[in-house]
């Protein structure tokens, strides 16, 4: 009998590469790997990964209209967008909202498992919490067009009762090993990295609200191995569906993580607070932290890595630009 494909969308980006990585760990290498391989060094992310075939995105919907692929039990949508300073809401909605959906039809029609990344971002500024329940879904509102586009697809994936089905995860801030790629969307600790070599120094945004200090902001920050983690955790029991949020559920200031980089790299602390860009200032998030109850509940019991921790092995990858 001829076994059963992985379909892995987003194969080449940060949390794709390293899901595969995962995957390749536990033995599994029959994974249709699909990305947007450009200019960039994104397919550094693959180098010595195993899997059956790599398929540009626009090939790949085509092979999918034309029903060319068989036999798919599972399609890991990790593919998006994700930049949250671009304005161009039509790539938003073809990219990030019409293609997830295309797929999730797909997966529908042929039986299989459809898993995919929301985010963070689609709970805006946060008034009405952290809850990854149905009922908070439906009232949030994204402050920027790519957390938009991934509440429009939540909702669809609600409103067609596909939360009984399909399994999306609300990332978190993420950050760790095969970020490298992606430039201003980088994490602050990878970013910060290589200023504090160059500088001795760590910049962070100055606040521009009465109730936050200048580098108090806080995120909910969660390490790429913890996440592939609970992502595996999902591949594994395909019966667990619903919409959940992913994150360690404990908020830490931008000043923590930047006393935790210092310390990882064995330097005195030195921060400075920088204007903040006119673009960022109507749409940033001063406060995340993942309500963490409803993924216990459906049987995952990992502690995540403590942030010094994390910090600490992914300065590690940083020192000689290692990869997962």
């Amino acid at each position: 009998m001829k076994k059963s494909t992985i379909i892995l969308t987003g194969g080449a980006g940060f949390i794709g590469s390293c899901f595969l990585w995962k995957l390749n760990k536990e033995g599994i290498d029959n994974i249709i790997v699909v990305d947007n391989l450009d200019s960039s060094d994104k397919w550094r992310n693959l180098a010595g990964k195993k899997f059956l075939d790599y398929v540009q995105k626009d090939v790949f919907i085509a092979l999918l209209n034309e029903n060319k692929i068989k036999n798919v039990k599972m399609i890991v949508h990790m593919g998006a967008c994700s930049s949250t300073t671009l304005n161009d809401g039509a790539y938003f909605i073809k990219n990030n909202y019409e293609y997830s959906k295309s797929l999730a039809v797909w997966a529908k029609s042929n039986k299989a498992k459809f898993i995919y990344a929301s985010s963070a971002a689609t709970y805006g500024a946060g008034e009405f919490g952290y809850d990854d329940s149905n009922k908070t879904t439906y009232r949030l509102r994204p402050l920027n067009m790519y957390g938009y586009s991934k509440q429009l697809f939540d909702l669809w994936i609600l409103n067609n009762n596909l939360d009984k089905e399909a399994t999306g995860i609300k990332f978190f801030n993420v950050f760790g090993p095969n970020e490298y790629h992606k430039g201003e969307m980088m994490s602050v600790v990878c970013k910060k990295f290589t200023e504090v070599n160059q500088t001795g120094r760590i910049g962070l945004f100055k606040s521009y609200r009465d109730d936050y200090k200048d580098g108090e902001q806080k995120r909910d920050f969660i390490y790429i191995k913890d996440a592939i983690d609970v992502l595996f955790y999902f591949f594994e029991n395909s019966g667990r569906a619903g919409i959940f949020n992913l994150g360690c559920g404990k908020a830490h200031s931008w000043n923590d993580l930047a006393h935790a980089i210092f310390l990882a790299l064995e330097k005195k602390p030195r921060i400075e607070y920088i204007d903040m860009p006119e673009i960022l200032r109507s749409k940033y998030q001063y406060f995340t932290e993942a309500m963490m109850e409803r993924l216990r509940i459906s049987g995952y019991d990992r502690q995540f890595t403590p942030l010094k921790d994390a910090v600490k092995d992914y300065i590690s990858y940083l020192r000689e630009n290692k990869y997962l």
